[in-house]
């Protein structure tokens, strides 16, 4: 009877230690990159949207590769999310005060994915603050829409060119 009690613990701490792993072989990450464009007429002082970003993502391709499939993906969530500007050469943020990012599959569905509600100075490269949406439906989807919110605190003289770097969390089921 006392061994009984003494392994029942122990059997559970097995088990649970188990599950994680199985989690752990069953994750993985999808990479995007996207282009997103900052007018040199944008407003400032208001938050103003941008031209939406159409994506067609390579999610089948992706689960493929990880011996998966889109019916298995059962958690997708944003891991990271990194803005980085790339032309004009050596502009830095110092013009944006604040941004959030939005993905939908369609007109109704709509959510914030990031944010950064104060932009640091000086710099050319920042991440953003992950809403940790689930995302299944929107890495399911083949398209997908990126929508971005900015408030300009000073005006640009020229059109900005900020590449979004985005990094998927994606939990598949064994099953």
């Amino acid at each position: 009877m006392k061994k009984t009690l003494l392994l029942a613990p122990l059997m559970l701490f097995l088990l649970l230690v188990g599950c994680k792993k199985i989690d752990e072989l069953l994750t993985f990450y999808v990479d995007d990159m996207q282009n997103v464009r900052i007018p040199a007429n944008f407003p400032i002082g208001s938050l103003g949207i941008l031209a939406p970003v159409p994506v067609t993502t390579r999610s089948d391709e992706t689960f493929r590769n990880n011996n998966t499939s889109a019916d298995k993906v059962k958690d997708v969530s944003l891991n990271k999310l990194t803005l980085t500007i790339t032309d004009p050469a050596g502009q830095n943020f110092d013009f944006l005060q604040k941004i959030e990012l939005f993905i939908s599959t369609d007109a109704n569905d709509q959510i914030r994915l990031a944010y950064l509600d104060q932009v640091p100075r000086g710099v050319t490269s920042f991440e953003l603050t992950s809403t940790n949406a689930k995302l299944d439906k929107y890495l399911k989807s083949p398209t997908y829409t990126l929508t971005t919110k900015a408030q300009l605190a000073q005006p640009i003289s020229r059109d900005v060119t900020v590449r979004a770097d985005s990094r998927f969390k994606v939990t598949a089921d064994p099953l």
